[in-house]
């Protein structure tokens, strides 16, 4: 398995820490993706010594600068090194009102990150999630990045469509901290309907290359969810997509 690989707990949502452990290890990955509420359990930090995994990214959901702090004192705890969130809802707020209300509520914590060595990120994310979240254009997450002097995590599911990706792509490489994939197939209603990298029609390689070029040099992270995911079964699709990005990454000679 490529060592710039993981797959986020998403994906085993509902799952023990240790029982996730055991998938770990079955996939051959060294590198995690966690959700905030799994800093938590324990046994956790004892895996990631004992195993000597690196936790790539922790998921967090933004309500508060006091919530947020909590977590970057947990990741930091375990080695984390991004925090990337969701931003919240906007609520009746127009979007540069909720841009600078978020700015000023993360300020203190950009601060708080940047002393215990944890990146701070944010993700662009589908107008579904409009009630906890508002960036969601890659463009309008790369201007709130900006903005609020934070990272980017680029969930390619969410903004493969758009016009220009080469060049929205090319503007948020620079801040770009982790880079979420996926596959869409055509046609699929079934939310979230994502699907094993390779089954779809992204063009996910293309993106990589430009990353890769770009000098991005962070990791690549499988969020597998949905219908699909769950037909096939969780592990077996996290498989084949592990395999399939392991083979374009060595393809690109990453």
């Amino acid at each position: 398995m490529h060592g710039r690989l993981s797959v986020h707990s998403v994906t085993f949502l509902g799952t023990p820490v240790a029982e996730q452990h055991a998938i770990w290890r079955a996939l051959g990955l060294t590198r995690l993706s966690l959700i905030d509420s799994q800093l938590d359990e324990s046994g956790l930090r004892q895996l990631i010594e004992q195993h000597r995994y690196s936790v790539d990214t922790v998921y967090h959901l933004f309500d508060s600068g006091a919530g947020l702090s909590r977590v970057i004192e947990s990741a930091a705890a375990v080695g984390a090194r991004v925090v990337y969130m969701l931003t919240g809802g906007r609520g009746e707020l127009a979007w540069e009102q909720a841009a600078e209300r978020f700015c000023g509520a993360i300020a203190p914590c950009v601060d708080e990150a940047r002393q215990a060595g944890v990146a701070l990120a944010i993700e662009n994310a589908s107008v579904l999630y409009a009630d906890i979240h508002f960036a969601h254009t890659l463009r309008d997450t790369t201007t709130l990045a900006e903005m609020a002097g934070v990272g980017i995590c680029i969930d390619l599911f969410h903004c493969w469509a758009e016009a220009d990706l080469a060049g929205l792509v090319g503007r948020a490489l620079p801040r770009t901290v982790q880079i979420q994939l996926s596959d869409y197939v055509l046609g699929d209603r079934a939310l979230p309907a994502r699907a094993v990298p390779g089954d779809g029609v992204i063009p996910i390689e293309p993106f990589i290359r430009q990353a890769l070029d770009g000098g991005y040099a962070h990791g690549f992270d499988l969020e597998l969810i949905g219908p699909r995911i769950e037909a096939e079964g969780r592990i077996e699709a996290a498989r084949r997509s592990c395999e399939r990005v392991s083979t374009m990454l060595k393809r690109l000679g990453a």
